[in-house]
């Protein structure tokens, strides 16, 4: 090949190369920065229960939750908790019989046990929690539950023991003032007959309160569906939440 050909031929893959380059999109943010962009997400999902009675669920979580009827798990936030700043709304439905045991796990995100996120940022803080759900039966239409006081809760991990710990310079889990409490889940806490006579009931707060966003508008939620967690929306992290519901099988 003349060498004025080949200098021609190597121009034209330089110029081919810097255009696809100029072409090319950003690259995407990925680890922390991915959790920052507040990704809003509504799944339905279809559950394989058996029952006579077919039931839409729904709920909107800050930051992560988790459903089961009785022991069988139906729903799982499509959101990992180790995402920050992820508020989501999900739609699910499965079948079911009376009496009908609900019961949720639900997590506030944080960074460690400390119970903080943006360590050793202008931003260190507690996190906050807030979760509500309805179901309704899905081809009537009609209200079978919604959370509200009647839920029983526990809260099983919590931190920081002392709010202190909020604006400490060097925060380490397990040395005052940021202390924790992590219990494992109750035995047997999603059976039907679990006594939760020593739990108490849940807390239920305002949408001020919570601030819920980004899919809770998502939801044309019931007027008598309350946001709730455990009796403090900053140092609760992880509670259990149950409620039985009666009526009468079709």
């Amino acid at each position: 090949m003349k060498r004025a050909s080949l200098l021609s031929l190597i121009a034209f893959i330089i110029t081919i190369a810097l255009t696809a380059c100029r072409g090319a999109p950003p690259p995407q943010p990925s680890g922390s920065d991915a959790g920052q962009q507040n990704p809003v997400t509504s799944s339905t999902v279809t559950s394989n229960t058996t029952g006579s009675i077919k039931i839409k669920g729904e709920v909107w979580a800050d930051n992560w939750s988790a459903f089961y009827l009785g022991d069988q798990l139906v729903m799982e936030d499509s959101v990992p908790i180790t995402t920050e700043r992820s508020f989501n709304a999900e739609t699910f439905t499965f079948n079911a019989d009376y009496p009908m045991s609900f019961n949720f796990i639900v997590k506030d995100f944080k960074e460690d046990d400390t119970g903080l996120e943006y360590i050793g940022t202008s931003k260190q803080q507690m996190g906050d929690g807030g979760f509500i759900a309805q179901f309704t039966n899905a081809e009537t239409g009609a209200l079978i539950a919604v959370t509200n006081s009647d839920w029983a809760c526990v809260v099983i991990h919590e931190a920081p023991l002392d709010k202190a710990c909020e604006t400490s310079s060097n925060p380490v889990a397990g040395q005052m003032p940021c202390g924790f409490t992590a219990l494992e889940e109750p035995v047997g806490w999603k059976n039907a007959n679990f006594d939760a006579s020593s739990w108490s009931k849940a807390s239920v707060y305002t949408e001020a309160q919570v601030g819920p966003k980004d899919g809770y508008d998502q939801i044309a939620w019931d007027s008598s569906a309350q946001l709730i967690w455990g009796p403090d929306l900053e140092t609760n992290n992880t509670v259990l939440c149950r409620i039985t519901v009666t009526g009468t099988n079709p």
